[in-house]
């Protein structure tokens, strides 16, 4: 009799799929682990950070000699670090950035009429800007009241404190932007920032910035004769 039923070929066995898909897995990770080491060596001693503002840690390294006396709290940047461009406002109400200020050497500087330190700074902030305040340099200093907004005006005022340009956060947002990047620890907060907006230095609490120490190392970050220090 004739066998009227279809042959069949032998069923494939189910390891050889897996072998097939465990070996195109492991050329992927090879492939993978071959570029990672390619780049990772493309990379290798590329400090961190905007490399747009090396010259600012340059500018750092070169006046770590004028950190000292009643600027010896500054800490030097070591790595390059680009700010926010932090948002506030000036006396006027009308809006304000840190961008606006390119092309200057910037003493950013947060205050509170809650925060005594910061009061007693005040005028020492005032001074630097009366002394050193030029096309080359400003003290910018933002008041992060979050409440009666006069009050820090009055202070100003009350103070006689007339060589700072009034800017101001009710929100008190540029505190939390700087705290992001790790450069607000409390109040007050000084940040030494470039003219392309980068970090020379920062100081968290206050200075006297109209001492001799501070009146020296404001010079020479403003002054091309920086480099020769």
């Amino acid at each position: 009799m004739t066998n009227d039923k279809p042959e069949t070929s032998p069923a494939r066995p189910a390891s050889r799929g897996r072998t097939v898909l465990i070996a195109g897995a492991v050329a992927v990770i090879a492939v993978a682990g071959i570029a990672a080491v390619a780049f990772g060596g493309f990379l290798k001693g590329k400090p961190a950070g905007d490399q747009a503002c090396q010259a600012a840690v340059d500018t750092a390294a070169r006046l770590a000699p004028l950190i000292k006396g009643e600027v010896a709290a500054l800490t030097a940047a070591k790595a390059p670090l680009r700010l926010p461009d932090l948002a506030f406002e000036d006396a006027a109400g009308k809006p304000a950035k840190l961008s606006d200020f390119r092309g200057k050497t910037v003493l950013l500087n947060l205050w509170a009429t809650w925060c005594v330190p910061c009061r007693k700074e005040m005028p020492a902030l005032d001074g630097l800007q009366a002394k050193l305040g030029s096309d080359a340099f400003q003290v910018v200093a933002v008041n992060i009241d979050t409440r009666d907004p006069e009050k820090p005006k009055t202070f100003l005022a009350d103070a006689k404190l007339t060589q700072l340009a009034y800017f101001s956060d009710a929100k008190a947002k540029v505190f939390q932007d700087l705290k992001a990047v790790g450069r607000a620890l409390g109040m007050p907060t000084s940040v030494l920032v470039d003219g392309n907006g980068c970090e020379i230095a920062t100081i968290a609490g206050p200075a006297e910035w109209d001492s001799a120490d501070a009146l020296k190392l404001i010079q020479a970050a403003t002054s091309k004769a920086a480099a020769g220090l």
